[in-house]
């Protein structure tokens, strides 16, 4: 007898759990942005929201809480509701957090679980048009003769972005300030105005800047040349070996249902595989992804492992 009730329980945590995921979403989803308007993750983030509208027939509502280099957003999400309806979007600050902060509000692989790997993205190293220097040759060069007072810019501390300069630093023996944002908008604003030398960026939201004039594209960070944009030099033409890519992907508190969690990867794998969104992804300069849940989470383990000890070496701080 307690064997079948033990079998009855089981079948009903199981079927709701079925119909839980089915009927993903009954009300409004909020996608958390943890960087200010304007920068390359809220590109992509209003992207999917108006992707997952049409699917979910629910509104999606990207939501921004910038600040500590994406801790402020992430921490958020770590800390709601874990029934799928509050969704973190991810760079690569994500993983790179847990070596450049000593004490985090939250576990990253322990508060956190994967729904997907969505992109990878190319650099850009963008300078501003005044500069006297014009290549990452020159920008060296002139950081040699005045060291310390030249700064880049970048979308916040533990970034790519941010990352990207100091591993110029070190491999180029240079002393460059980094000048910390919430979020690319921003840091935009300042290396167009010339207070800031340069700043690196997702090339996929640098575009409009670049063709407009407003900022020049000095060289990729990613180890050859774009085949897009074959006439940007690469950084590693330069420093060789010189290599730094973005991503993107979505979190949820790690006690979501993983029926749910499911349920969403799928629906973001589905949109991700229609034409027109992946035409779209790919003529912004990103290459599309779309993992499994175990896949992401796997790939988080894996990335902080490496990025310790080049945050390390690389000396960064938070700031």
């Amino acid at each position: 007898m307690l064997k079948i009730k033990i079998l009855w329980l089981l079948t009903g945590l199981v079927v709701a759990a079925t119909c839980q995921a089915q009927e993903f979403p009954v009300k409004p989803v909020r996608l958390v942005v943890p960087n200010a308007p304007g920068g390359g993750t809220d590109i992509l983030a209003r992207m999917f929201a108006s992707g997952l509208e049409g699917i979910w027939k629910q509104p999606v509502l990207v939501e921004y809480k910038p600040g500590g280099g994406m801790l402020v957003g992430t921490d958020y999400v770590a800390k709601s509701a874990p029934d799928g309806y509050t969704i973190a979007m991810v760079a690569t600050a994500h993983v790179i957090n847990p070596s450049l902060h000593p004490k985090l509000p939250f576990d990253t692989i322990r508060d956190l679980s994967g729904v997907s790997l969505n992109s990878t993205t190319h650099l850009v190293m963008l300078a501003y048009p005044g500069l006297a220097a014009s290549t990452v040759g020159e920008i060296i060069a002139m950081a040699k003769k005045d060291p310390g007072n030249m700064s880049y810019a970048s979308a916040g501390t533990g970034s790519s972005m941010h990352l990207a300069g100091e591993l110029l630093k070190t491999t180029a023996g240079v002393d460059i300030q980094h000048i910390p944002y919430k979020g690319g908008g921003p840091a935009f604003l300042d290396v167009i105005g010339g207070r800031i030398a340069f700043m690196f960026n997702p090339l996929y939201s640098s575009e409009t800047y670049i063709k407009s004039g407003k900022l020049r594209a000095v060289a990729v960070a990613s180890p050859v040349r774009v085949a897009g944009r074959p006439e940007i030099p690469a950084i590693a033409e330069t420093l060789p070996g010189f290599d730094v890519r973005s991503v993107n992907g979505m979190v949820v508190p790690s006690a979501t249902p993983r029926s749910v969690v499911r349920k969403i990867n799928a629906d973001v794998v589905a949109l991700m595989k229609q034409p027109a969104f992946r035409a779209k992804m790919t003529e912004i300069g990103l290459d599309p992804v779309g993992s499994t849940p175990d896949e992401f989470d796997a790939y988080i383990k894996t990335e902080i492992t490496k990025w310790t000890p080049i945050v390390k070496a690389s000396g960064a701080k938070p700031d």
